[in-house]
């Protein structure tokens, strides 16, 4: 099986024009001559405050050059498709910020063995040479129940670290301090993440398989292993099926999650996931959260670290107090997070009354015409019909137009089989006609609707 389709100049150029094209549309940031490397374009204030370098194999975009500004990053280093950076441009991106007056440099690394080996080696090299500079490892994957060798993978949870150190690192704050305080964060965070579907490195096969009926619980931002399969189900399930296996207690990388506790929710698309997908899901994970009697302080949705054309989601839970929060709403010119949010989304009205319908003027229906006793047969075979028919004039309408026909007329047989099931019929044609007429435009909608 071919990869699938994308477009692209080449292969093996993908990952340096995706990085050109995010800096040529973004005046904030600019290149490093001769590296994969992003940066602020204001660098020289980054004098006298700590600098953050983050980074990691491209094909996770926006991260990890949209989270590059006054108060995120100051820069990042990227590698080829989920490939790990080279040291040498890692080095070079540590001896810049260096060379602006940073007086610290917090690297800030996803704990995959490919990053912790290069970013690792550059910080012993930039340590020789003098610099001030100390690295963190993010690992949030609460997929594992036992403890793994390698630890927890790091996934989206790592960009709200990112926020809260450049957060602290624009307050001033010294290195040693914000090495202390994320590490705290990170320890009281998780992510799970779930697919439907695979990706595939440009040019090679789709990373894994997954059968029509099939979704994968726990995979990796790599497409790596899950830890289980289950067959496909209503969003509102999958959610909670997520959210405890995140939260069950026996699980060495579960959140601790009781109620009362207050909390960051990140609702972050894969790559390949609908918008209309998206919110379904943080629909179910806000009302499934706030059933347990958790506090959602902030509900962040979109597209934060992604995973190529991956179609799956993963929810972020990070426990947090006014201080953290605080943190999380400072400021930024980071353009992949510049519009989130603010505010709490529990305990808030989400729905407003609809006005009162004005009564009708009484309309004059002719006496003494009982309801015809075949008019309920005779709805009854048109709605099963329609229902009956509803793949076929999809099918057809496929070739002309949305595919949508049969579902439209199939929504109208559904909404007339449940007024026939409460409602007696109404005794004159004209009544039964001018109901159905109301009821179709309430409820069918589509240009057959109208």
């Amino acid at each position: 099986m071919e990869g699938s389709k994308k477009l692209l100049n080449t292969i093996l150029s993908c990952a340096d024009d995706a990085l050109t094209g995010i800096v040529t549309c973004n005046p904030g940031l600019q290149l490093l001559q001769g590296h994969r490397v992003a940066l602020r374009s204001d660098l020289e204030n980054v004098e006298g405050k700590v600098a953050l370098i983050s980074g990691g194999g491209s094909g996770h975009e926006p991260a990890h050059a949209g989270y590059i500004g006054r108060g995120m990053l100051t820069g990042v280093v990227a590698g080829a498709v989920f490939t790990s950076p080279a040291v040498g441009s890692i080095l070079a991106a540590i001896r810049t910020v260096r060379q602006a007056g940073a007086v610290g440099t917090l690297l800030i690394v996803k704990n995959y063995t490919g990053d912790r080996l290069n970013f690792g080696l550059a910080l012993e090299q930039a340590q020789a040479e003098g610099a001030v500079v100390q690295m963190v490892v993010i690992g949030d994957d609460s997929a594992f129940t036992t403890k793994k060798k390698a630890g927890r993978r790091g996934l989206c949870g790592t960009v709200l670290i990112h926020k809260v150190a450049g957060a602290l690192a624009e307050e001033g704050v010294g290195l040693n301090e914000i090495v202390r305080k994320v590490t705290a964060i990170a320890a009281s965070m998780g992510t799970l993440g779930v697919s439907v579907s695979p990706c595939s490195v440009p040019g090679s096969r789709p990373t894994f398989q997954l059968a029509a009926d099939e979704l994968e619980l726990g995979l990796g931002i790599h497409g790596e292993a899950g830890v289980r399969r289950m067959k496909m189900m209503p969003a509102d399930k999958i959610v909670r099926v997520m959210l405890d296996h995140m939260t069950n207690p026996s699980s060495a990388s579960h959140v601790p999650l009781k109620p009362g506790a207050s909390v960051v929710l990140m609702v972050n698309n894969l790559g390949g996931l609908s918008c209309l997908e998206l919110s379904i899901v943080a629909g179910s994970a806000v009302h499934c959260l706030e059933n347990r009697g958790i506090h959602i302080a902030r509900a962040f949705v979109g597209s934060f670290m992604t995973a190529l054309e991956m179609a799956g989601v993963s929810l972020t839970l990070l426990l947090v107090d006014d201080e953290l929060l605080n943190l999380i709403d400072s400021k930024t010119t980071a353009v992949a997070w510049s519009q989130c949010t603010r505010a709490s989304v529990s305990h808030k009205r989400r729905e407003r009354i609809a006005p009162e319908k004005y009564p009708e003027e009484e309309k004059f229906v002719p006496r003494g015409v009982p309801a015809s006793p075949q008019m309920r047969l005779v709805l009854d075979t048109v709605c099963s019909t329609l229902l009956n028919l509803q793949d076929k004039l999809n099918e057809l309408d496929r070739s002309a137009g949305d595919g949508d026909c049969g579902s439209t007329h199939a929504r109208a047989a559904r909404a007339i089989q449940e007024w026939l099931s409460i409602t007696p019929l109404p005794e004159h044609p004209s009544q039964l006609l001018s109901t159905l007429a109301k009821l179709l435009l309430e409820k069918m909608g589509g240009s057959s609707g109208a």
